[in-house]
This record gives structure tokens, C-alpha cells and sequence, in this order.
């Protein structure tokens, strides 16, 4: 194998992007020997074996947790190895992910935005009812994620809590956070039951919803919004409510039922030519695009719903069969263009001039 990047590092641990022999790229996690941790302990014990030995602690717990808690919104574990000289050295073989970049996130397109969100709460959903039980994120901060392939991934596990907290009275279910405090009710067991789940809702509300829901959403969807931002941020409902809210919310974004009725007069005032794309283009732009320097956006599975910001420049439109995560098809709209050209993925829609203007398109 051969390391070729540094992706990340933290208080304990270091990631590097890895490629094996036969060109696959992987993470591995290993001890940082310069990072905090290490560096704290060589400070009070003056024992680099011993240290090495404690400091591996948290990536043999991870480890553990990985092998046990399994979701797509998880990383991968691929492997781990141990130090054969009794080191007590380890190293975690994981799938490759990318850095969550959250201010690229915030300029990204609300569909994007809301990918992220909907993952996140599919994996607290999981994670609340655990083959282990009710888990916490005890360090729960964006740096703590990464992105595979458009999906967000919980890759740090060392410091999530496999037991809700103990108590006595119920002062001792007190979550306190910067701007509010919430409270559960110690049960007759003497547990906080239900403060784990809370802890992490509300974390992913102020963490996530907060920056990457409201803004520009869907005008269709904005009260399925208004509801997740109240009942998360007030703490009115569970993780089972939340999810039930976004999966109402990816169902009618799916569907297109947000969007405007287009007429059904407008589809039958284009000709369709199958197998071709076009050439020489003269770009139409708009809002929101896939394309800065274009106009591309999804379609939906309904044959008369678009965009509204769209339909003012429905002259010339392109569809082949790439598709968004929501499995909607992309359309590319055109002013114009110089030729057609062979393509058998795609289909060109090109709009029929009436006859007074003297010309077609």
C-alpha cells in the first residue's frame, strides 16, 4: 500500500488516504504520535510504550463499535490490524470518506442539503434502537462525519456512550446546552431513559437542521420544515416522529407533488427526437442549476411538473438517463444550438413555432 494524502487528524487519532496494490483507495486510522492525547500522557507518565498502549484504547473501542453497529450512514470497516512486537498498536482499515466541508454544504443546492439531513436522522433512528441499545454521541460535531459518495457517514465512534446515564433524582436528567436545557424523568431502574436520543436530536438540530433545512426550501415543503425545526429544536417529539416527518417529506419530493401543474398543453407543443443530443449550444441559465454556467436541473417522475423558474425558457431540453439520488431525471435546457448529433441516451424536446413566425426550430 502506499499513502498519499493526509485526510485528517484529531486529539488521538490520524487518517490517510491509502492506495492498495491493486489501485483501491482506503483510510487508515491509526494513533497520532504528535496529536494531544499522545503528547499529554508523555507529559505526566514519561512512557512512550504505556502511552501508546492507553492512547490506543479509544481506536480499539471504535473498532469494536464499528464491528457491532453496521448502517449505511456508518463508515465501513474493511479490516484492522494489530502490533505483532506487543506494542499494543492498532490500525483501522476504513472506507475512504471525504472531510465534511460545511460551508461548501451550506452553498450546495437544498435537495443536496437535505440528503445530509435525512441521513443523519436515519442513522440517529438506528442508533436509538441499536443491537447495543441506545447510543450517544457524546462528541457530536460535523468534524465527526464524512461524505461517501453524496451520503453523509458517521466515521469517529470512541467517545459515543453505549448506556443511557444513571440517576437518582430527576436533576440527574438534565441535558444542558449553550442557549437551552431539557430534562427526562429518572425512571424506577434508577436510568435516564431517553436522554441519549435527546442528546442527539437536538445536536443534529443545531449542529445541522438549523443551517441546512430553511434555507430555500421547496415553498411546497416549507411547513413539513417549519414542523421539523420546531418539534426538533423545542425537544416535542422523538427520533421516530422526526424520521416519520422526513420520509413524508423525501415522498413528496419524490414524487413532485411541491411543484406546479404545468399545462398539459405544453408538452404536446414539443417534438421529441430520441437517440440525439445537441452541439455548438447556447446556454440558458437559471435558478437553481446544477450547472453554474448552465441551466440543468431535476426532473420528476410526473411528466408535467418542472421547476417554475424553468418554464419561461422551455425552448430546447435534453434528457438522458442520469438521474439524481432521488431518482429524478436531469434535464439540460438549451437556446439554442448549431446541430444534432448521435447519442443514444438521450432525447432532445425541441419546441414547434407557431406558423406566423415564418420559421421552426
Amino acid at each position: 500500500m502506499k499513502a498519499v494524502a493526509i485526510l485528517g487528524s484529531g486529539y488521538t487519532k490520524i487518517v490517510l488516504k491509502v492506495v492498495l496494490s491493486e489501485g483501491q483507495s482506503v483510510a487508515l486510522k491509526t494513533v497520532y504520535e504528535q496529536g494531544t492525547d499522545m503528547g499529554r500522557c508523555l507529559e505526566d507518565f514519561k512512557d512512550p510504550l504505556g502511552c501508546h498502549k492507553l492512547v490506543s484504547f479509544k481506536l480499539k473501542k471504535e473498532i469494536v463499535l464499528l464491528q457491532r453497529l453496521q448502517h449505511p450512514n456508518i463508515i465501513k470497516l474493511r479490516g484492522h490490524c494489530e502490533d505483532s512486537k506487543g506494542a499494543g498498536g492498532i490500525t483501522a482499515i476504513l472506507e475512504q470518506g471525504f472531510p465534511l466541508q460545511m460551508i461548501q454544504l451550506l452553498q450546495s443546492r437544498w435537495e443536496e442539503r437535505f440528503r445530509v439531513c435525512l441521513g443523519l436522522v436515519r442513522l440517529l433512528h438506528f442508533l436509538s434502537h441499536s443491537p447495543l441499545g441506545s447510543v450517544a454521541l457524546l462528541d457530536f460535531q460535523p468534524r465527526q462525519f464524512v461524505m461517501v459518495s453524496g451520503e453523509l457517514k458517521l466515521t469517529d465512534l470512541d467517545d459515543a456512550s453505549v448506556t443511557e446515564p444513571a440517576c437518582q433524582t430527576d436533576q440527574d436528567c438534565v441535558l444542558q446546552f449553550p442557549l437551552r436545557n431539557f430534562s427526562q424523568p429518572c425512571s424506577a431502574q434508577g436510568v435516564c431513559e431517553g436522554l441519549n436520543e435527546m442528546r442527539n436530536l437536538y445536536n443534529a438540530y443545531r449542529y445541522f437542521f438549523t443551517y441546512l433545512l430553511p434555507h430555500q426550501a421547496p415553498p411546497a415543503l416549507r411547513h413539513l420544515v417549519d414542523h421539523i425545526m420546531n418539534s426538533t429544536g423545542e425537544m416535542k417529539g422523538g427520533v421516530n416522529d422526526t424520521l416519520e416527518a422526513f420520509e413524508d417529506m423525501l415522498h413528496l419530493y419524490k414524487s413532485g407533488m411541491h411543484l406546479d401543474n404545468v399545462p398539459p398543453s405544453l408538452i404536446r407543443d414539443y417534438a421529441v427526437t430520441r437517440g440525439k443530443s445537441t452541439s455548438g449550444n447556447m446556454q440558458s441559465r437559471c435558478w437553481p442549476s446544477y450547472n453554474h454556467q448552465g441551466c440543468r436541473c431535476s426532473r420528476c417522475t410526473a411528466p408535467r411538473r418542472w421547476p417554475s423558474s424553468v418554464t419561461p425558457i422551455l425552448t430546447i431540453f435534453i434528457l438522458n438517463n442520469q438521474r439524481k439520488w432521488t431518482g429524478r431525471l436531469l434535464a439540460s435546457f438549451r437556446s439554442g444550438f448549431s446541430h444534432l448529433v448521435s447519442d443514444v441516451n438521450s432525447d432532445v424536446y425541441l419546441k414547434k413555432m407557431k406558423a406566423s413566425t415564418g420559421t421552426t426550430v
